[in-house]
């Protein structure tokens, strides 16, 4: 009896401590209940099920690899909210310094656009990209085992608005 309460108990720290670095999901949460925000989930059984397609050229072939690799998506975007600037502010503050490490930042007359990601043992296990515009706001959450070049070509053929920021990765390696 003793060591299963051992057992539950370190599972429940372990299951705290991870949650606790999940600063993402938490940002999600805070507006997942706010009507101003588009909220866009895809489990990793959705990225399961087109690694059934048959590839079509080499290029297909490369991003049914790379989907294969992920586990998840998540995106929480708005349109017109007036303070967009200061939600990017907040949001990039919190995500910085906790595991994530900045990739690249744009900021033009428009709109401000971080990519961060999180990497354990050489692998990039989370893609995040915030974008704060005059009135526009989106944060996007790509994980699993990700390969930024694939991911980029991947972001081509998805019709998910906000996604064609991540084409620039691409672009800035080249």
């Amino acid at each position: 009896m003793k060591n299963l309460i051992i057992i539950l108990i370190t599972a429940c720290i372990g299951f705290s401590a991870n949650a606790q670095n999940d600063v993402v999901t938490k940002l999600f949460n805070d507006y997942y209940d706010d009507e101003n925000f588009t909220k866009i989930s895809v489990s990793s059984k959705m990225f399961e099920l087109f690694t059934h397609i048959e590839p079509g050229d080499e290029d297909e072939e490369e991003i049914l690899e790379a989907v294969s690799k992920l586990k998840g998506l998540k995106v929480i975007a708005a349109d017109s909210v007036g303070n967009s600037k200061e939600l990017y502010t907040k949001a990039v503050k919190k995500i910085s310094g906790n595991g994530y490490e900045e990739l690249m930042e744009v900021k033009d007359a428009e709109e401000d656009m971080k990519f961060m990601i999180r990497e354990k043992d050489g692998i990039i296990d989370e893609l995040v990209m915030v974008v704060g515009g005059n009135k526009s706001f989106f944060i996007l959450s790509l994980y699993g085992e990700i390969d930024l070049k694939k991911i980029s070509k991947l972001s081509k053929g998805m019709n998910i608005k906000g996604m064609e920021h991540l084409k620039q990765l691409d672009d800035n390696k080249n």
